[in-house]
């Protein structure tokens, strides 16, 4: 059997009633026979039959022991950060999400819980980066917004050899393409909100780690702490999953054809997708993932915010948004939006320019969605005077 098909066939058919979709479990709480005996559910926030359904497939997905499911990705990866105390370190990727930038400096820094962000496409400046007060390496590959490949297999080894946590954020490539457990890595996060639910309608993270024990940790934060996934919003993220092998399929094939486009556009400076083979982390990405994703990223030779908030103003089907890998394409300025909370330098250090366009490439005809942004391209010509020729 396929793994799509046993995906599909691992969600349950509802013994009572024999309903082929998950029913939601819209209770706060359940009945118990006797103070302790109960059904195996005794009040919703620790445990609902919706939510258990979805944290299970989600650990299949991942091929790993325990799912978790939280209200948000920053919920789940506040979650993991509670596995830390007092004079611990992370080692994380420095072109980094700007909601867990904020998480990591203006949250848990307070608690003398230090950061040190490297280049993670360089394994040599990771392993240069532990200390042996280190003990979780955080990673996203490919990044947000600039698309490096980082090795999982080979930094996985660096943490295991270091004794410490090993995180890999899988937002932008989904289970689908890349299952970081398998390389090595301890525990992945998803902001579950993108790819996952892939229709823009819900907010969701997961956590799946490597070991039951793990798990156990991490449920305990979720039980403790409270940010727990609705029955609603679980039985919609299920839905989602259902399609998640074929939508992936047409956003990478949708992605590849906008990359090759942009890279010969007059207009553009440099592109970011790890599906061309000019890209630094190609290679690398070609052995450890069945595909190079939605999302392409690119520069424009006017490298000024003006001229970006000219071109992301000026589309009609790539929508200006914040999120991504929802059905509908869309785009956004990140050094406006989604990395302001990082300081301009530090943001410009790591490659998120002020010309930097985010694409989150949909499921729309390929051809539409290149007619959309020549049409922008022309747009930002005329606004910025550029004399450059299409």
């Amino acid at each position: 059997m396929s793994t799509i098909t046993q995906l599909i066939h691992s969600i349950p058919v509802d013994p009572q009633t024999g309903a082929i979709a998950v029913p939601i479990y819209q209770t706060s709480t359940f009945v118990q026979e006797a103070p302790g005996v109960n059904k195996g559910y005794d009040y919703a926030r620790t445990n609902n039959p919706t939510r258990e359904t979805l944290e299970k497939i989600a650990a299949q997905l991942e091929a790993g022991a325990t799912g978790i499911a939280f209200s948000s990705g920053l919920a789940a990866i506040d979650a993991i950060l509670k596995l830390l105390q007092y004079g611990d370190e992370i080692v994380a990727v420095d072109d980094i999400y700007g909601g867990a930038f904020r998480l990591f400096n203006k949250v848990y820094a307070k608690f003398g819980i230090k950061v040190t962000y490297v280049d993670t496409s360089d394994v040599q400046a990771v392993f240069n980066a532990i200390t042996p007060a280190t003990k979780l390496i955080w990673l996203e590959t490919p990044t947000n917004p600039t698309l490096k490949i980082s090795d999982i297999k080979a930094i996985a080894k660096i943490a295991a050899a270091s004794k410490c946590l090993f995180c890999v954020d899988n937002t932008f490539a989904s289970p689908v393409l890349q299952q970081p457990l398998e390389l090595g890595a301890d525990i992945v996060v998803h902001s579950a909100t993108k790819y996952l639910g892939g229709h823009s309608d819900l907010i969701a993270g997961l956590v799946v780690t490597k070991t039951a024990e793990l798990g156990a940790e991490i449920k305990f934060y979720q039980n403790a702490c409270g940010a727990i996934l609705s029955p609603f919003d679980s039985f919609l993220l299920i839905r989602g999953i259902e399609t998640l092998h074929l939508r992936i399929r047409q956003h990478c094939a949708n992605a590849q054809a906008i990359a090759e486009y942009l890279e010969q556009h007059p207009l553009v400076d440099k592109v970011f997708y790890p599906g061309l083979t000019n890209h630094p982390g190609h290679e690398i990405a070609k052995q450890q993932s069945k595909g190079f994703g939605g999302i392409v990223s690119f520069t424009l030779k006017d490298d000024t915010e003006a001229a970006a908030l000219a071109f992301v103003t000026g589309t009609q089907y790539f929508k200006l948004a914040e999120s991504l890998g929802g059905v509908k394409s869309l785009l956004c300025h990140p050094a406006s939006m989604t990395h302001k909370s990082i300081p301009d330098e530090k943001r410009r250090a790591v490659g998120v320019a002020d010309s930097l366009v985010r694409l989150s490439v949909g499921l729309e005809e390929p051809a539409d969605l290149l007619t959309d942004l020549d049409l922008a391209f022309h747009k930002i010509q005329r606004s910025t005077g550029s004399v450059l020729s299409l």
